[in-house]
Formats: C-alpha cells, sequence, structure tokens
C-alpha cells in the first residue's frame, strides 16, 4: 500500500460520511496517474500555490492601493486568511481540510489589480463582462502553464467558480448557486468571514471609518475586536451546521443578518467611499487607456492563447492578470513622455 492510499485509508477512517473523500473525487478533465504520496486534493494545492497567479496576489490590492504602512491586507494575506479560517471550520466538522485548502488558495486567482474599482472596470470594458470568480476559473482551466492550465480535479474547480456571492447571499438557497461539496461551501462561508473582519480592520487603521462607526447594534451581535468577531462567525457556521446535521453549510438567522449588515456597511462607507472617488477614477482611467492601447497594440504582451478566443478576451485576461505594480509601471511606459537621448 502507498502512502498516498494510507492517507485516503484514513480518510475514511476519520472523516464525516458527508465528507468529499479524496479516493471519490470525480477526477480531471485529463487523466493523470495516481501519485504515490499526495493525494488528489494535496496535489491540487500544491499546483496552486506553485502557480504565478498565486504569487501575483502579493501585490494585488485587497482594499487600499499601495497604502503607506506594512499592515494593510493584499489579495495574498486575504487568501491566507480565508485558508485558516476555512481549515478551522472543516476540521471542527470533521471534512477534508486539503480538498477545502485547495479551494481557499485559489478562489480569488482571477482577481483584478486596484480592487474592486478594478473589477468593475473590466466588466464594463469586456463585451462579455467580467467577474473575478469566473476569471478564477478560466486561469486554472486554460490560462496557467502556458495555456495548458492546472488540471484540477472538479471538486476544486467547482469550489472555486462558486466561491463569489458579490451582494447576495452568503449561503444561498438556491442549489445551483452553491458549490457541490460541503468544503466547497465552507470556503464561500469563510471568504465573507474574513473580509468583512479584515477590511473594517484596515479601514479604521487607514482612518477611513472609526471603530465607533460601526452599527452599535453589531457590536452588541460580533463584539468590539476583530479576533472575538471571527471567532463568533466560526463557531456560528460549525453550530449552526452541526445542527442540520451536516446538510449543508449553515449560519444562524442571526448571525447571517449581521453578516449581511457588515457587509452592506463595508460597501457604503469604504469600498465606494466618496472620499475615494478621485483615486477610484483614476484606476479606470488605466485600465481604460491599457485596454484601448493593447487592443490597437497587443505587441508581446498578449498571448495566443485560450486557442480561439478573441483579442478582447485575452487582452481582458492581460489586464486582470496584472499586479497593480505593473500596470501602474506599463501605463507610464505608454503613457507617460521620456526624454530623447542627446548626443
Amino acid at each position: 500500500m502507498s502512502i498516498r492510499e494510507r492517507i485516503e485509508a484514513l480518510e475514511k477512517e476519520t472523516l464525516h460520511e458527508k465528507s468529499c473523500l479524496s479516493s471519490d473525487s470525480k477526477g480531471r478533465e485529463r487523466p493523470e496517474k495516481f501519485h504515490s504520496i499526495r493525494t488528489a486534493f494535496q496535489r491540487d494545492r500544491d499546483r496552486i500555490i506553485h502557480c504565478k497567479s498565486f504569487r501575483r496576489l502579493k501585490h494585488k490590492t485587497q482594499v487600499f492601493m499601495a497604502p503607506f504602512g506594512d499592515h494593510y491586507r493584499t489579495r495574498l494575506t486575504h487568501t491566507l486568511e480565508v485558508s485558516q479560517i476555512a481549515r478551522t471550520i472543516a476540521k471542527a466538522l470533521r471534512l477534508n481540510e486539503d480538498l477545502t485548502e485547495a479551494i481557499a488558495l485559489g478562489h480569488d486567482l482571477g482577481h483584478t489589480p486596484f480592487g474592486h474599482a478594478g473589477e468593475n472596470t473590466l466588466n464594463t470594458l469586456l463585451s462579455t463582462g467580467f467577474t473575478h470568480s469566473e476569471q478564477s476559473l478560466r486561469v486554472v482551466e486554460q490560462l496557467e502553464y502556458e495555456g495548458k492550465g492546472l488540471n484540477l480535479t472538479y471538486e476544486v474547480r467547482d469550489g472555486i467558480s462558486k466561491h463569489s456571492k458579490g451582494k447576495g447571499a452568503i449561503l444561498s438557497k438556491h442549489k445551483e448557486d452553491m458549490p457541490a461539496t460541503l468544503e466547497g461551501q465552507i470556503v464561500r462561508a469563510s471568504d465573507v468571514i474574513a473580509y468583512v473582519n479584515h477590511d473594517i480592520d484596515d479601514a479604521v487603521r487607514a482612518g477611513v471609518i472609526k471603530a465607533k462607526d460601526i452599527p452599535e447594534h453589531l457590536v452588541e451581535i460580533f463584539g468590539k475586536w476583530y479576533a472575538y468577531r471571527i471567532d463568533k462567525m466560526v463557531e456560528d457556521v460549525v453550530e449552526s451546521s452541526l445542527k442540520n446535521g451536516l446538510t449543508k453549510i449553515a449560519m444562524s438567522e442571526a448571525i447571517a443578518k449581521g453578516v449581511e449588515e457588515l457587509r452592506k456597511f463595508l460597501y457604503d462607507r469604504v469600498y465606494f467611499n466618496p472620499a475615494a472617488s478621485a483615486e477610484l477614477r483614476k484606476t479606470e482611467k488605466i485600465m481604460t487607456d491599457l485596454f484601448a492601447h493593447l487592443m490597437e497594440d497587443p505587441a508581446d504582451l498578449i498571448k495566443p492563447y485560450p486557442e480561439g478566443d478573441s483579442l478582447e478576451r485575452r487582452v481582458g485576461d492581460a489586464i486582470a492578470g496584472m499586479t497593480d505594480l505593473y500596470a501602474l509601471r506599463l501605463y507610464e511606459k505608454f503613457f507617460f513622455p521620456r526624454s530623447w537621448p542627446v548626443l
């Protein structure tokens, strides 16, 4: 028996009957030989961590672009916080931590530079529209490894594509909107638990809001401190999911409503704060000008894959994949005047 087979056997012995076992995966689009040591979901996790899109997350805005300070979140630190919260819930419910972690680490690979403003801008530029969850799936299926994709398992791809809820229900009642696995549903809940808490933390640090601005009834529900709020939400997810016999991942009605109110508070007071409108217009102009320039002169920046896709779509891929720093430097290269060489 190989080490992988021993791990799979241990999963069968110890995990909940409703967990998604590595040995029961629906597999990959391109069949591969089994690994001697790692399970299918462990391999997916490793492929995500080692891909270029994952590394670029460290220079992509979460909320605050190029902040003066070392402690503001980026897309990478957000991803790590989601992974930690999701693994905590999965372990408590005896579900598959490797699958949960793989989905969590891959869920934001398709995010644009400049945070929410960047995603909204690209959505208007592309005739097909744009969402970061669809782009994250596109990254792992069609863009990484020079167009070959990461060839991830069905369960990880499903969790990535259905992790985002926008302003909709955190845990939708519509089955078609939810990940097929409980592990994927955990990531969907963990994503919002992470960002409503750390974005408030960063907004207070930046002086955009004050702690006293958080509605008093929400402070009474969740507590005053960042760590306490996360703990309260995580415990509720675990208790509510156990209460329904793990038929689905759940939140109590009171906690779900409170989290949705916190999210609305962030949209109203932070993400599209009128005080930041001038900066948002700048990032919109940067992305719009880059898009127009690359449509006119693709040069070597636009990849020839995915084969058969329009130039517009591939330009969208290029811009979505940029870090904030790269987009700014490319804009400078294309549009800022440079001194002439004088002999």
